[in-house]
């Protein structure tokens, strides 16, 4: 055997493969499981956790973000709906008040016209109560001149039928024209 080939002494160019580098190999691997076994797992567990973790905070902040999405669309929906009730309320006051107006207006045309019909009424009992009076007193001006100028040939109630009837006749064809 050639002693340059046994394993204690074997050399590949800059590493020398000896009895103290294959233990060094052993307790490399052994070191290796050792931390695999206890360092390794429960790393890779806790990084796994919180890699869960941030990927649920990621899902919740997405959640809120649709949340408030939603709400701001609903708010958006409700704000144009209140403007939507605020002009339907302004119109139908507007179209309210133009109705209440346009009764006071024909309540006041009503008004208005009655007042003139009882204007016209009074006015024409006026005219006819004047042209009364003056019937009677022209018939008794002409009983005072009828009986001065007959001096009692005839009695004072046979003057006042005579005058009566010539006062009708004439009167009520002056007063039509």
């Amino acid at each position: 055997m050639n002693p340059e080939l046994t394993i204690a002494s074997l050399r590949l160019g800059l590493v020398e493969i000896s009895q103290t580098f294959v233990f060094q190999l052993i307790n490399t691997f052994i070191l290796y499981l050792i931390l695999r076994k206890f360092l390794f797992g429960p790393v890779t567990k806790f990084m796994a956790n919180r890699e869960n973790e941030i990927k649920d905070q990621i899902q919740y902040a997405q959640n809120l973000e649709d949340q408030a999405h939603e709400l701001i669309a609903q708010y958006e929906k409700k704000l144009e709906s209140a403007e939507d009730e605020g002009k339907e309320i302004i119109k139908k006051q507007t179209q309210r008040a133009e109705n209440r107006a346009f009764e006071i207006i024909k309540t006041a045309e009503t008004e208005i016209d009655t007042m003139k019909v009882n204007a016209h009424r009074e006015l024409e009992r006026e005219r006819i109560k004047a042209v009364n009076e003056l019937k009677d007193q022209i018939s008794e001006l002409t009983i005072m001149a009828a009986s001065k100028v007959v001096e009692k040939d005839l009695n004072e109630a046979d003057h006042k039928a005579l005058i009566d009837q010539f006062i009708n006749e004439v009167g009520d064809v002056q007063w039509q024209n």
